[in-house]
């Protein structure tokens, strides 16, 4: 019995690990959209630093992303930069591979 329970463990260490890494990334991801999004409105670097926060607390009003693609083209739109929510739909993929290359590298060190 004890080669199941070290299995179920194992499965158990393995998913919360996979989990701890999936929360990261997307806070990752949603920071370094809250960053890029700064840079279209030509926020300063302390504004910009404050407005990724922001973004990132977004995503916990509701599960997916829409909460945080629904803040950030209010913000854009509210400072007259012309965006789509496609625009930022692409622009957080994007943002997603750069998050995870950054978290795998950081933890490959």
């Amino acid at each position: 019995m004890g080669s199941f329970d070290d299995r179920e463990r194992a499965f158990e260490t393995k998913f919360a690990h996979d989990e701890e890494m999936k929360f990261r990334i997307i806070a990752r991801r949603n920071r370094l959209l809250g960053e890029w999004a700064a840079r279209q409105m030509g926020l300063s670097e302390a504004e910009t630093a404050s407005y990724a926060k922001d973004v990132v607390r977004a995503d916990f009003e509701e599960a997916g992303d829409n909460d945080v693609i629904r803040k950030v083209l209010g913000d854009l739109t509210a400072a007259g930069v012309e965006c789509d929510e496609a625009k930022i739909a692409e622009a957080l993929k994007n943002k997603e591979v750069d998050a995870r290359r950054q978290i795998i590298e950081a933890t490959n060190l």
